[in-house]
């Protein structure tokens, strides 16, 4: 690890992205993805087997992320995706392996998010993802993405199983949630942050429940696609927005000086 990148200290230049349009897209994408993904392989294979190699999958994607000079879409979102699945695993294995009722591991979730976020804050006084310029910076980033993700998870299954709403109710549901952060951002510009955070929490089950929704048979209330064909469909998705927005990476990145793009002194 070079001294550029040693914990705490800047990093070349951000490798998350600005959350844009484009980025929401490809958030909601990986959301459903990563849902029907993760019910796919847990049913066709030994779940004991299956999460301890999405696991490793996952580190590898992270390592790769974080060894990036600036960011490229594939890398991230890459990443994020198997945040999504493993994410999944982690919040079925306590329902499903250990019991645990969907409304006490929202609960649970939730209270490691604010423990995150306080955390981050007390370190670091600022919570913005425009500001993610450092390797310690980063670890809060994706420590928070991982814990939303169990936390959507849990929470998309607790409205859409526990409370009875169903997975296309809960979607609607999860829609509108997600919708008004926007609405209030644009409307007050305050609280980007806040407002920020809050629809990326959303956006989980947002994505998750529409893809349960395709996915599940009719007898649990879905349109009985299957997970696998699902899956295949959104990854098909997910490989055109990515190639989209890689090649306006190159296009930008070709157009900026060097030590903004993290290339200065590359070969």
């Amino acid at each position: 690890m070079t001294s550029s990148t040693r914990i705490g200290t800047p990093t070349r230049a951000q490798r998350v992205p600005d959350p844009d349009g484009a980025f929401w897209v490809v958030k909601v994408v990986t959301t459903g993805m990563g849902e029907t993904t993760s019910d796919f392989f847990v049913h066709t294979f030994a779940p004991e087997l299956v999460v301890p190699v999405a696991f490793v999958v996952l580190m590898i994607a992270l390592v790769v992320q974080f060894r990036a000079r600036a960011y490229h879409p594939a890398r991230y979102w890459t990443a994020a995706l198997m945040v999504s699945v493993f994410g999944t695993m982690a919040a079925d294995v306590l329902h499903v392996g250990l019991g645990v009722p969907y409304a006490v591991s929202t609960t649970g979730f939730a209270t490691v998010l604010a423990i995150v976020f306080l955390v981050w804050w007390v370190s670091e006084r600022t919570l913005s993802v425009h500001e993610i310029t450092t390797t310690r910076r980063e670890l809060f980033y994706w420590a928070t993405v991982m814990t939303t993700f169990a936390l959507g998870t849990a929470a998309g299954d607790w409205t859409a199983m526990s409370l009875g709403l169903g997975y296309l109710g809960s979607g609607v549901m999860f829609l509108v949630v997600f919708a008004v952060p926007g609405v209030v951002y644009f409307a007050t510009r305050r609280a980007a942050i806040a407002t920020f955070w809050f629809a990326y929490v959303m956006t989980r089950p947002l994505g998750a429940s529409f893809a349960d929704w395709f996915a599940m048979p009719g007898v649990r209330g879905g349109l009985d696609v299957g997970p696998g064909p699902v899956s295949a469909a959104l990854f098909v998705v997910f490989l055109v927005l990515v190639g989209t927005l890689t090649i306006r990476a190159r296009s930008v990145r070709r157009d900026r000086p060097a030590y903004l793009t993290g290339t200065e002194g590359a070969a």
